[in-house]
């Protein structure tokens, strides 16, 4: 069921972890990075409630969240294949323009391929078992990041692919591996596709009394049609999401400070090149051993996501999240002691254990409080919560650094650690549902 997220992911992580380079291999300024960035969260805010919402109501020969799933995947691998690949288009725009471009199709297709999978998750599996239901995903998420990360690395020292750049175009260890990515993506959906059963909405309707609880859930669940109805559902959401919406913000502005300027803050702080080399063959070698980091957090989250439900059976969900947000937040603030590159990794192990609870216990907390009609909808609500601190954090980024940081783009990571640790703070006023009920 959701073996389409290990090719989402192997995707979303090549992003995550090249595309401020490939940006700056064009000519972006490092103080513009984040705004650059910016796409990718206003992408988020449009379409995931969109998409939630229509596929709530669709249904047809090929299922109600797969069409779109499958749409998003063949999309979001043409914004891959063309992205480090900008220059081609230069007879007609700047690359940087065209690159940016490529990063929003990617970001939008994204979008529409993740908000179905989460929905799909809470459509299929019952309240006892949603939880390691998104700890599967969370753990698929994880090889696929690993894989997606790695990639370049791997291109470069064990295939002796080439990530020199040359006469500003892009390394072809990176045009390969967003190639290569592209492929694992759209098979990977296939897969899911092909050998997944949906729910039809008539059984769906069977569980509504299985799922749903008075205490839980709205009074709002009547079938509507019109998208302003989005809106709303907004103004009707639940306690629980609305408790939620404070974790998820202080979470996720920390991980899009650390995504936009690992790269840069690694190459200046740990290998001490200048604030304005993004050229050089030691940056490239930065931006390699940024991926393998990122992999490693993406490894540990793996391995992290099969432990969670065994842990939060044993202590709660709401304490699982906030202990592991404290580790991530520690974590992030020990990268500015770390005397080398490899020590690096032990941070990253950190940033992994937060990132598996990011994916997987708030999906798990929120799903208990939803309708199974709404499932769709609200996760993609749920999304706004998500994407509004990236594009605070994308609109601020850039000159924090510049101006609080005196170009020191280290303390944007330190600004992420100290956000988790807030985070972790907030968790402790959520709502857990479905805890209250089996107590």
């Amino acid at each position: 069921m959701s073996f389409g997220f290990l090719g989402i992911q192997m995707g979303f992580a090549l992003q995550n972890a090249n595309a401020s380079r490939i940006l700056q291999i064009f000519g972006a300024d490092v103080h513009e990075l984040s705004w650059f960035w910016i796409i990718a969260p206003l992408m988020g805010l449009i379409v995931q409630p969109i998409i939630g919402h229509y596929s709530d109501k669709t249904w047809g020969r090929f299922g109600r969240r797969k069409p779109y799933f499958l749409v998003g995947a063949i999309l979001a691998s043409v914004g891959l294949v063309l992205m480090p690949q900008a220059d081609i288009f230069i007879a007609f725009l700047p690359a940087l323009w065209v690159g940016a471009g490529m990063l929003m199709i990617m970001d939008a297709s994204f979008n529409i391929a993740m908000e179905p999978f989460r929905a799909l998750v809470g459509d299929n599996l019952r309240t006892d078992q949603r939880t390691l239901g998104f700890s599967v995903q969370t753990a698929l998420i994880g090889f696929g990041a690993v894989i997606g990360s790695w990639l370049p690395y791997a291109l470069t020292n064990w295939f002796g692919i080439s990530n020199e750049t040359i006469q500003g175009a892009v390394p072809f260890n990176l045009i390969l591996s967003f190639i290569i990515g592209a492929i694992i993506l759209v098979v990977s959906i296939l897969i899911t596709v092909v050998t997944t059963k949906e729910y039809s909405p008539e059984e769906l309707d069977s569980f509504e009394d299985e799922h749903a609880h008075a205490d839980a859930i709205d009074n709002h669940e009547k079938e509507k049609s019109s998208l302003w109805d989005i809106f709303e559902d907004f103004k009707k959401m639940p306690t629980t999401m609305r408790q939620l919406s404070w974790v998820q913000f202080f979470s996720w502005f920390g991980l899009f400070g650390m995504w936009v300027f690992a790269t840069p803050a690694i190459a200046q702080h740990i290998y001490g090149l200048p604030f304005t080399d993004s050229s050089s063959s030691t940056y490239q070698n930065a931006g390699d051993w940024v991926g393998i980091l990122f992999g490693v957090y993406n490894l540990v989250s793996a391995f992290y996501a099969f432990a969670l439900p065994y842990i939060a059976k044993q202590i709660g969900r709401k304490k699982t999240h906030s202990i592991s947000l404290i580790i991530g937040g520690l974590a992030l603030l020990s990268i500015y002691i770390m005397p080398n590159e490899n020590w690096l990794i032990v941070s990253m192990i950190g940033v992994g254990i937060a990132w598996a609870s990011i994916l997987a216990m708030p999906y798990a907390i929120l799903a208990g409080s939803i309708s199974p009609k709404k499932m769709g909808v609200y996760m993609g609500i749920f999304n706004f919560f998500i994407v509004i601190p990236q594009i605070i954090n994308a609109l601020i980024g850039g000159p924090l650094v510049k101006y609080a940081y005196g170009n020191q783009a280290i303390f944007a990571l330190m600004m992420s650690g100290v956000s988790f640790l807030i985070a972790a703070s907030l968790v402790y006023k959520v709502k857990d549902v479905d805890d209250i009920i089996q107590s």
